[in-house]
C-alpha cells in the first residue's frame, strides 16, 4: 500500500470516527435522566426501546476511556470522552451487578434487572470498561473492579448448551474473548495474570484452525475434532477474522513475531475464501464447512460487524506481510461496506442488510449493535495507517 493510498484511507477512518460515529452516539444515547446510555436507536437516533444492554455499556465506556487516554495531548482530544465514560461507569456500578458479583445482561431504563445470561461476556466487557477507565481517570477502585471481573470471567464455569456427557464441545468465542480481554487488562492496568493468559488463549485458538479443511471452526470437540452436526459445521467468517486480527495485533506488539503472523494470515486466508460473497460482494454471515445448507435462517444476511472485523484483519495482514493481495482484499471490503452500510444523512452505519446489499432494518442500535465494532474499526485502522505512513 503506497503513501497515496494511505493518505486516501486515513480520513475515512479518522473523520468517520470523530466526525460521524462518535457524534451520533454522544448526541442520541446519553440518558441524562436515569444514567447510562440508551442504545436502541432508529436510523435518525430516535429511541425505539428503553431497555439497556450492559454489553453495550461496557463496550462504549471502554471506547470512550481508551480514546480519552490515547488521544490525550493531541488536537483530536475531547474532554467529554472521559466525562461520558465516567457516566457509563457510574451506571455500571449502580445497576450492573447481581448479589453474586456477576453482571446482568439487560436492565430497564432505570436499572432494574431483566436478564442475566449463562456465559460471562458481559463480565468481559465490564472488565475492559473498568480497566480502560482506571487508566484514563487514575481510578484505582476501577482497576480493582476490572481485576475482579477478569478473574470471575476466567473461573466461571459456563453451563453448556447441550449435555456434555452426550456431545462435549468447546467454542471459539471463549479463547477469542479471553485473548482480547487479556490484552486490554495487560496494556491498561498491567495485570500479570492477564499478560500470562495471552499466549495460552492463542494456543487454544489453534485447535479451531484446520489447515487440511482450509477453515476455522466455531465449535470443536474437546480434542479439536470436527463435530459433524449443524453446530459443528457452521462457520462464521467474521468471527474468525476478528480472532485473526487479535493475533496479528499481538504479533505487531512483539515486533513482528513470525509465528503469530503465520497464524493470523492463515486465518485471514481461510476465512476470506469462505466468507467473501463472490456474487454480491461483502462478507457472508454463516456458511457450511462442506458447502451444504446452513441451519440459521439469517445465514445469507450481511451484518455490519463482520465487515468491520474483515476491514481490520485485511489491513493488519497487509501491514504484517507487505503482500498486495491483502491490500486488494482490504480495498474490496472497505469499499463494499462503506457503500452499503453507511448512512450519509444521519450518520453511523445500518446494522442489517439483505445479501445483495439492500437495507433489511433501519436500526442503528439494539441489544447487540452499539458503538463498538464500527468505532473500534475506525480507530484501529486510523492508528495502523498512521504507523504505516
Amino acid at each position: 500500500m503506497d503513501r497515496r493510498r494511505i493518505d486516501e484511507l486515513l480520513p475515512a477512518y479518522r473523520d468517520g470516527l470523530l466526525g460521524d460515529t462518535l457524534p451520533f452516539w454522544l448526541r442520541h444515547a446519553i440518558d441524562r435522566e436515569h444514567g447510562g446510555f440508551q442504545f436502541c436507536l432508529d436510523h435518525d437516533g430516535t429511541v425505539v426501546d428503553t431497555d439497556k444492554g450492559l454489553w453495550q455499556h461496557g463496550r462504549f465506556t471502554w471506547l470512550l476511556a481508551t480514546l480519552a487516554h490515547e488521544l490525550r495531548g493531541t488536537a483530536h482530544h475531547r474532554d467529554e470522552w472521559l466525562e461520558t465514560a465516567r457516566h457509563g461507569i457510574a451506571f455500571l456500578r449502580a445497576h450492573g451487578f447481581d448479589d453474586d458479583g456477576r453482571m446482568f445482561f439487560q436492565v430497564t431504563r432505570d436499572g432494574r434487572p431483566l436478564r442475566k445470561r449463562r456465559y460471562v461476556f458481559t463480565e468481559a466487557f465490564g472488565a475492559i470498561a473498568f480497566a480502560a477507565f482506571a487508566r484514563a481517570a487514575g481510578d484505582e477502585q476501577a482497576a480493582d473492579e476490572a481485576r475482579r471481573l477478569y478473574r470471575l470471567m476466567r473461573t466461571h464455569q459456563v453451563p453448556p448448551k447441550v449435555d456434555p456427557a452426550t456431545r462435549p464441545s468447546k467454542g471459539l468465542a471463549t479463547p477469542m474473548i479471553t485473548l482480547v480481554t487479556s490484552q486490554v487488562l495487560r496494556d491498561t492496568i498491567g495485570d500479570q495474570l492477564a499478560a500470562a493468559e495471552v499466549d495460552r488463549a492463542i494456543d487454544e485458538l489453534r485447535a479451531f484452525v484446520k489447515p487440511e479443511l482450509r477453515a476455522v471452526l466455531e465449535q470443536v470437540a474437546p480434542d479439536g475434532a470436527v463435530i459433524d452436526h449443524f453446530d459443528g459445521r457452521t462457520l462464521n467468517p467474521g468471527h474468525a477474522l476478528e480472532a485473526a486480527w487479535f493475533v496479528l495485533d499481538e504479533s505487531h506488539r512483539r515486533g513482528g513475531d513470525a509465528e503469530l503472523v503465520a497464524l493470523g494470515t492463515q486465518i485471514v486466508d481461510f476465512m476470506w475464501e469462505r466468507g467473501w460473497d463472490r456474487e454480491h460482494g461483502g462478507i457472508l454471515y454463516f456458511c457450511d464447512l462442506h458447502g451444504g445448507p446452513v441451519q440459521e435462517y439469517w445465514h445469507d444476511m450481511k451484518f455490519w460487524w463482520p465487515h468491520n472485523e474483515a476491514i481490520i484483519a485485511t489491513l493488519m495482514a497487509h501491514r504484517a506481510t507487505g503482500d498486495d493481495e491483502y491490500a486488494r482484499r482490504h480495498a474490496l471490503v472497505h469499499e463494499w461496506a462503506h457503500r452499503h452500510f453507511a448512512d450519509p444523512e444521519h450518520g453511523e452505519w445500518y446494522g442489517y442488510l439483505h445479501r445483495d446489499g439492500r437495507l433489511s432494518s433501519s436500526l442503528k442500535g439494539n441489544l447487540w449493535k452499539g458503538p463498538f465494532h464500527l468505532p473500534r474499526m475506525q480507530y484501529v485502522c486510523w492508528q495502523a495507517l498512521e504507523g504505516m505512513r
